[in-house]
């Protein structure tokens, strides 16, 4: 089962600057960039090793490109996704491939392989196909069939986004190189597996020193001489223990040959050596010499002793001596010649055969298109040249007098690979070119983190993310305590701190930082240009803060309560509210009407006259203009009437207004009659002149004129009798009118009945009139009516004819507008028409006097 660690997401630790970089990703590249696994894939590998291995460079590698989508096939240069079905090349390289291209791929080189197979007549089930990175063959039955993870044991292994993509996520398993025993305890991994983690004791190369070493290093030198004897049994091993066999001695010292004749200094390794005297030593016969070079031990027994033959060795000759000459047999020599099929025709001799068969035969040329008698040693070669296609179905053998085997095509394919970079540089052949082998390594700005990606595809990757330090130091005032942020190619990422730099006002400026830049990286690109190096060295200035932005209330130039205005802090500019100045005049007594004013700028002088209370109060103002002292006294005369309105009173102001309210009053009195009229009545006071309301009218003893209703009948009564008249009737007095005042309240008598009666015949009279003058207007207005409606009836029959009579209008304009279209259709074309031929005659005659002799 996968470990639980395996499962879980890990951790993530960015800085501010980290967090920028992280959130530019756009969601829909997501997909293409996998989790970081190694923790979880090494960790029970680095537990018992406790570091880690060189041989884990290349599934760090993977890793990386996987990680950062980089993951591509050699193929079809295509990405490699997470749910595609993979093959990966488990001899060498360990290359991963879409296994729909590598099995196009093996089907395709194997095919073409059994072809070239059945051309040369071989077995069809020797055809191979190579792996396209590490050209690996592989027979005809590995061609891959099934998808299955990196260790094989699953097949069809589900995408799972908490594992490495194209993994089981089980351990490995796998045994390890060497044959050692042990097995794989990676989680399942591409690449190699690394080497051996256990502990074991082993020895050194010379076997001198025994220690507990990984089996997978388990080989070791003790760094001391080896002295191991050598091969020459008398010299023991200088080198310093090593690995292998001892190299050969190099001792020097003087050795004679094997015949003991010359002497010479050489090494150890090369003390048996041969000179270059001959032996000639006399053999045991007593009579010839050893015909041998340089050797050791006894020379052996002549060769001329024995059986022995004629030269052809057709005769047998026994017991003849050694030093006799065996004699010719006179026979035909017969041996075979160098040709292999005729035999040598001259008598038996000694010494060689001639060299060259000349019996003239009939021979053919290899291709067989020409046949020629030629002497035996001499092949027939035509002139004619092979037309046949060779192995790469591009060009012809043209070769001279092929037997029909045409070599392999000697020309380079030099076709452009699908990487677009480079061309093919193989032979030329048939079928598709191998991927391209040049692998571009792609690597962040510091080098510490690369990966390598099939050349053609670097143009879509981007740089690895690092998880080195950039090196690039902040030049802003925070560069104490900002966060470093990671390894990166352009411009570092911008300080993202508060500014905090404080204003001369007090407060601090709270934008984010804006201190000068640091000298950006270069950009990222795979074939940086020379001239571009020297650009971007220099820093970017930092700008200014700007004016603070604080708002703070401000008063106005005259400082008024309530006028105070929010502005921003750097804005000096001062105002002026719409409210009056309102500081106290000189004058004491008035304020500044002037709109709000700096306070340094006087305010206006007071115009106004006095308009202070005068003690006592006088309703006079003062003559004087506005003052901070006492007015003088009041010598104004003012008139006063007397309480009945007869006579006016002159007194002087002061005197006046000093007087006590009851000597103002007996000071106003003219002493005489009252002259007001009673309330509700015509008739004068009979007081003296008096203060306040005259006396009731209950008590007016003038005479007032009574009359009744029809005012025929009338008395004399006493004002007071009218009264108490109108209020024993239940009426007020003071609602009766002075015209009506005295009527109604006497009965009328028989003298006003008879007189009612006279008006109303008279009024009888008058109405029986109206109705006579008013029967001849009913009779004309009935007439206006009928009148009316014979009027409607003629019009109506006038517009009917009229709407006929439109319609006609209307019918025929049509006609006229139809027969006028087609007569200007008509002619219009019979103009073009001739237009035609007149612009036809026109260029015949152009044409003749251009080319008369046509």
């Amino acid at each position: 089962m996968t470990p639980t660690g395996s499962r879980r997401p890990p951790p993530s630790h960015l800085s501010d600057s980290d967090s920028s970089d992280s959130d530019s990703t756009p969601t829909a590249s997501k997909p293409l960039h996998h989790t970081d696994f190694s923790n979880t894939i090494f960790r029970s590998y680095i537990e018992i090793s406790g570091l880690e291995s060189p041989d884990l460079t290349k599934i760090r590698s993977f890793l990386t490109s996987s990680r950062s989508g980089a993951l591509s096939c050699l193929i079809c240069l295509e990405r490699i996704r997470p749910t595609d079905p993979t093959w990966s090349c488990s001899s060498r390289c360990f290359a991963v491939f879409h296994l729909l291209c590598i099995q196009s791929w093996a089907r395709q080189s194997s095919d073409l392989s059994s072809l070239r197979a059945a051309s040369r007549g071989a077995d069809d089930q020797t055809s191979t196909w190579n792996c396209p990175k590490c050209r690996i063959e592989f027979p005809k039955t590995l061609i891959p069939k099934t998808y299955t993870c990196f260790c094989g044991k699953i097949e069809n292994p589900p995408h799972d986004p908490w594992i490495l993509p194209h993994s089981c996520g089980e351990i490995c398993n796998r045994s390890l190189k060497y044959d050692c025993g042990h097995r794989c305890l990676l989680l399942c991994h591409p690449g190699p597996c690394p080497a051996c983690p256990k502990l074991v004791k082993t020895r050194c190369f010379c076997g001198r020193v025994a220690d507990t070493k990984r089996c997978g290093f388990k080989e070791f030198s003790c760094n001391k001489t080896c002295s191991k004897l050598l091969d020459c049994k008398a010299h023991c091993c200088v080198e310093i223990c090593h690995d292998g066999g001892c190299p050969p001695c190099r001792a020097r010292g003087v050795y004679k040959c094997q015949c003991g004749k010359v002497e010479e200094e050489k090494e150890c390794c090369e003390r048996e050596f041969r000179c270059e005297i001959p032996c000639e030593k006399l053999l045991g016969c007593g009579k010839h010499n050893c015909g041998k070079g340089c050797h050791e031990g006894e020379c052996g027994d002549c060769p001329l002793q024995g059986r022995r033959t004629c030269p052809c060795g057709k005769r047998v000759y026994e017991g003849m001596a050694c030093d006799v000459v065996v004699p010719s047999c006179g026979g035909t020599c017969d041996k075979k010649l160098e040709c292999g099929i005729h035999r040598c025709p001259e008598r038996c001799h000694r010494g060689p055969c001639v060299e060259t068969c000349r019996i003239v035969i009939m021979k053919g040329c290899k291709c067989g298109s020409l046949k020629k008698q030629v002497p035996c040693y001499q092949d027939v070669v035509c002139e004619r040249k092979c037309q046949r296609v060779r192995d790469c179905g591009r060009h012809a053998c043209k070769r001279r007098c092929c037997d029909g085997d045409c070599p392999l095509c000697s020309e380079i394919c030099d076709k452009k690979l699908r990487c677009k970079n480079h061309k093919c540089p193989s032979p030329c052949h048939r079928g598709a070119c191998a991927p391209c082998p040049v692998m571009v390594t792609i690597s962040c700005f510091c080098g510490e983190t690369h990966f390598e990606v099939p050349c053609g595809t670097e143009k879509e990757q981007k740089p690895p993310k690092c998880s080195k330090r950039c090196h690039i130091a902040p030049l802003c005032r925070h560069k104490s305590i900002t966060k470093p942020h990671k390894c990166h190619y352009g411009p570092c990422p911008p300080c993202r701190l508060v500014c905090d730099e404080e204003y001369p006002c007090g407060h601090k400026c709270k934008l984010r930082c804006h201190g000068p830049i640091p000298p950006p990286n270069p950009e990222f690109t795979l074939r940086p240009k020379k001239k571009k190096q020297n650009l971007h060295n220099d820093s970017t200035p930092g700008s200014a803060c700007p004016p603070c932005p604080e708002l703070v209330w401000r008063s106005c130039v005259g400082e008024h309560i309530g006028a105070e205005r929010m502005m921003v802090c750097s804005n000096k500019a001062r105002f002026s509210c719409d409210n009056y100045c309102g500081n106290l005049l000189p004058c004491g007594n008035h304020f500044c009407t002037k709109i709000c004013h700096d306070l340094k700028i006087l305010c206006e002088k007071c115009n106004l006259p006095c308009q202070r209370e005068r003690k006592p109060l006088c309703p006079h103002p003062c003559p004087m203009p506005c003052h901070h002292e006492e007015c003088p006294p009041c010598k104004v005369l003012i008139k006063r009437a007397c309480h009945c309105g007869a006579m006016v009173h002159v007194f002087e102001c002061l005197y006046f207004n000093t007087l006590s309210e009851e000597k103002q009053i007996a000071a106003r009195s003219c002493g005489g009659p009252c002259h007001r009229k009673l309330p509700n009545c015509t008739h004068l006071c009979p007081e003296t002149c008096h203060v306040g309301q005259c006396p009731s009218p209950e008590k007016c003893t003038k005479k007032v004129v009574v009359r009744c209703k029809c005012q025929t009948v009338k008395k004399d009564w006493h004002c007071h009798q009218v009264h108490t008249a109108y209020h024993s009737s239940g009426r007020d007095p003071k609602d009766i009118t002075k015209n009506q005042f005295g009527i109604g309240l006497l009965s009328c008598n028989s003298d006003c009945k008879s007189k009612v009666k006279a008006d109303e015949s008279d009024l009888h009279l008058r109405k029986s009139i109206v109705p006579e003058k008013k029967e001849p207007e009913g009779e004309n207005h009935v007439r206006k009516r009928k009148r009316r409606k014979e009027k409607v009836q003629h019009d109506h029959q006038v517009s009917t004819f009229q709407k006929i009579m439109g319609i006609v209008r209307k019918l025929l304009l049509f006609v006229v507008i139809l027969v006028s279209l087609i007569a200007t259709a008509y002619f219009g074309y019979k103009g073009l028409l001739w237009v035609n031929d007149w612009m036809n005659e026109m260029e015949i005659k152009r044409q003749r006097k251009r080319y008369p002799r046509i």
